[in-house]
């Protein structure tokens, strides 16, 4: 991938991070706080898709790389943040607001995980139940980075809440992540609302309604 594309946008200038936290997550990051190259794949990926073929070498540009990945691999989640910013504020340039855009951005990259064959077996292993997916996460995230805590729990038939505590990602993109994962399921009527509990801390309650339910949640 031609980093040189980032100097196509416009005048020339750099993506200018307009996210008023930004700088206070990366004031977080600690130097073993890492994470698998797929999820920096998964953002470039995303942001081809819904930014335009240029965005990846521009986003790579930002995080002060020259080229994709290598999945199983761990990287420092500060590129990770300059990386998804970044494509965030790609993604907002084609309209709409910055919680939009994580939003975005956190879906597309999970629809596009789970279709591998990674990440089918994970929807195998789960057969057609979504709350057992997303029992699953806080293992499943232990295997992937190095940072942070996650716990699920049921709250009722078609209801699970996920507290995560110290990642650094904004609200906005997980929310997009879990409703991607819930919908791969062929589930209707998902719906995923985050509440801050500090900087890094979110609790997200996640609820759908089974196409067999009659509407019923």
């Amino acid at each position: 991938m031609d980093v040189s594309a980032a100097t196509k946008r416009g005048v020339g200038q750099p993506v200018t991070i307009t996210a008023p936290d930004f700088a206070a997550r990366l004031e977080q990051v600690t130097p073993g706080d890492t994470a698998k190259g797929m999820f920096f794949n998964g953002v470039l990926d995303a942001v081809a898709k819904l930014a335009g073929p240029e965005a990846p070498a521009i986003c790579l540009a930002a995080a002060g790389e020259k080229r994709k990945f290598i999945d199983f691999f761990n990287y420092p989640i500060g590129t990770f943040l300059h990386l998804a910013f970044t494509a965030v504020e790609l993604i907002c340039e084609k309209g709409g607001t910055l919680e939009d855009g994580f939003f975005r951005l956190g879906a597309q990259a999970t629809s596009d995980f789970l279709a591998t064959g990674v990440g089918k077996t994970l929807l195998l292993l789960a057969g057609k139940d979504p709350g057992r997916l997303i029992a699953a996460l806080p293992g499943a995230y232990k295997t992937a980075v190095s940072y942070g805590e996650r716990k699920a729990e049921v709250i009722e038939k078609g209801a699970y809440r996920l507290t995560v505590r110290r990642d650094f990602m904004p609200g906005p993109y997980h929310e997009g992540v879990l409703d991607a994962v819930v919908r791969a399921m062929g589930v209707a009527d998902v719906k995923v609302v985050g509440t801050p509990l500090g900087l890094l801390d979110v609790q997200y309650d996640i609820r759908w309604t089974l196409p067999s339910e009659g509407g019923r949640s």
